[in-house]
């Protein structure tokens, strides 16, 4: 199936059917594509586990404010935002720090840095704030330390909003963050091999780029996160 092998064998068959129906503009039933690719055997590759990491002390913290209540009614009402890693070279390693909008799933702002450290946090926070002037989203995080720190509590205070944080050992607090780093690790970087920085950034950008403005989600009435929020604006 050539839209199989333009997504590098990433699809599903939930995914598979969303694309096929617009594709070919009329009903297709995901069971029939199931069946078909059981057939053919065709699959979506395989997640990996995710890597476990040790906890710091936290010099301020905030209430689950955001309780998975992880629908929101409006474009910047509610934001998700982490921290994820990623291995290129001869184990060096890159991170990945977003911003996600509850109420499309669009990744608002992202920065690819060689540290995981507290500029790459801040910056993200930055960018998200050009990216949706004037607004004052509650934003959601796990407790790591760029976001217990004193100083992200000030600029989120300087910018209005309403700082949230999952419980503690409860990554499903923060749930939709932890599924779009799974998505997009099961279908692109798992896939390839990166020798430098550069390659893996490319690719990076390149599929949130994807993911923003191509990728179907049922969820959003088969529509991708962009188009999704260009019809709620």
């Amino acid at each position: 199936m050539s839209l199989y092998e333009k997504v590098e064998g990433t699809f599903g068959y939930r995914q598979l059917t969303l694309h096929m129906r617009r594709q070919m503009q009329h009903p297709i039933n995901h069971k029939r594509v199931q069946r078909l690719m059981k057939i053919q055997g065709i699959q979506s590759v395989i997640r990996k586990k995710k890597k476990k990491y040790e906890r710091s002390t936290p010099q301020q913290v905030a209430e689950n404010v955001l309780n998975r209540k992880f629908q929101a009614e409006a474009p910047n009402e509610k934001w998700l935002t982490d921290v994820t890693e990623f291995k290129y070279g001869h184990g060096q390693k890159a991170y990945l720090s977003a911003i996600l909008d509850l109420h499309d799933k669009s990744i608002v702002s992202y920065v690819v840095g060689h540290s995981n450290n507290n500029p790459l946090v801040f910056q993200t926070l930055d960018l998200a704030l050009q990216a949706a002037p004037d607004s004052t989203p509650m934003l959601h995080s796990d407790r790591g330390f760029q976001y217990t720190s004193l100083r992200f509590k000030e600029l989120l205070d300087e910018a209005e909003m309403k700082q949230s944080m999952s419980r503690v050992g409860c990554c499903i607090d923060n749930g939709p963050m932890e599924s779009f780093w799974g998505t997009l690790k099961c279908e692109k970087y798992y896939l390839h091999t990166y020798r430098t920085f550069g390659e893996l950034k490319k690719d990076i950008d390149d599929y949130i780029h994807y993911y923003n403005y191509e990728r179907l989600q049922a969820k959003l009435n088969g529509l991708s996160p962009m188009e999704f929020r260009t019809k709620a604006a």
